[in-house]
Parts: structure tokens; C-alpha cells; sequence
């Protein structure tokens, strides 16, 4: 049952994410199926939501936001190296080794995925976008707070944050995902 709930909460926030991000050219109508970094989540969501929960209350939208860029990471690290990359324990910590959780995301524009300046002012509009949107959804689903139900729904919200971050970086990468 819980599992269920969780995952209704996924597809609520895949819905809009999705819908936002194709309308935008920004991923694939037909989702990317990418095993090797959906393997990864458990271990990065694990890693990432102490930080999370604490940002939670004053900057929720940073909260979800990072975890989209983590995922830009990941899909990044995998086309760049992943022979190298899949035998990091956990990426997120290898990661936040190199700055601390407040530069994140500058962090991985810059030294990660190697963006202009330009690039990366548009990608913290998208991000922010998605942050927001996603925000306001939870807002809306008026789940109780410090209910199980409250954590489902962070967790599925970080976890879509998460694909959706790692479906961007692949199509920008020249992955172009289609039916077959």
C-alpha cells in the first residue's frame, strides 16, 4: 500500500515536470529509461536527505532544485566515464566533497557540466521553474505535515526531480529517446 501511494505521488509530479520540460524542448516525450542512474537513486536520495530536510523549512525550493541537478550530474558522469563513476560509493558525497550544499549547483553548472555563463543563468531559470512548480504541487496535494504520507511525497518529489534532471542532461547530451 505504501508503495502504491508513493508512487501516485510520482506520477503526479512526473505529469507536470514532464509536461513542462517537452513543452520547453527540454526532454523527450517518450521518457528515458536509464538503468544505470535510476540504480543510483536509492543511494543518492539516502545520501542527500539529511541536507534536504534541513533546507526543507526556509528554502524548499532549493531543497528539490539541487536534487535536479544531482541528476544532471549523474547523467553526465555516465556518458562522460562511467566505468570510472559506477564504482564511486556515493556520487552525491563525492560531490559535496568539492563544495558544500549552499554552492551546489553553481558547482555543477561550472565544473560539472561545463556551462556558459549564459547556459547556466537559463538552467537555473528551468530548475527554479521546475522547483517551484513542484513546490506548489505539494502544496497543493494538502498531505498533513510529519504524516508518512508528508514523507512520501518529498520522497517522490526529489525522486522525480532526480529523472527529470538526469532526462535534460541526456537529451542535452545528444540522447534523443523514441519508441521503438
Amino acid at each position: 500500500m505504501e508503495e502504491n501511494r508513493t508512487k501516485e505521488f510520482e506520477d503526479t509530479f512526473h505529469k507536470d515536470l514532464a509536461s513542462y520540460l517537452e513543452a520547453h524542448d527540454l526532454i523527450d516525450k517518450h521518457f528515458p529509461e536509464a538503468p544505470d542512474i535510476e540504480a543510483l537513486w536509492a543511494t543518492i536520495g539516502e545520501s542527500y536527505l539529511t541536507d534536504a530536510l534541513r533546507e526543507w523549512n526556509h528554502y524548499p525550493t532549493v531543497a528539490l532544485g539541487w536534487m535536479m541537478y544531482i541528476g544532471m550530474a549523474i547523467a553526465y558522469y555516465w556518458d562522460e566515464d562511467w566505468e570510472r563513476y559506477s564504482h564511486v560509493p556515493d556520487l552525491y558525497k563525492m560531490m559535496i566533497l568539492n563544495t558544500d550544499f549552499d554552492h551546489l549547483d553553481d558547482y555543477i553548472r561550472q565544473q560539472v557540466l561545463h556551462l556558459t555563463p549564459e547556459q547556466g543563468e537559463k538552467l537555473q531559470q528551468t530548475v527554479g521553474e521546475c522547483a517551484a512548480r513542484t513546490f506548489n504541487t505539494i502544496s497543493h496535494l494538502h498531505v498533513e505535515p510529519g504524516t508518512p504520507d508528508a514523507f512520501r511525497v518529498f520522497i517522490a518529489a526529489l525522486h522525480e526531480m532526480y529523472l527529470m534532471g538526469a532526462a535534460m542532461e541526456l537529451k542535452s547530451l545528444g540522447y534523443h529517446m523514441e519508441k521503438c
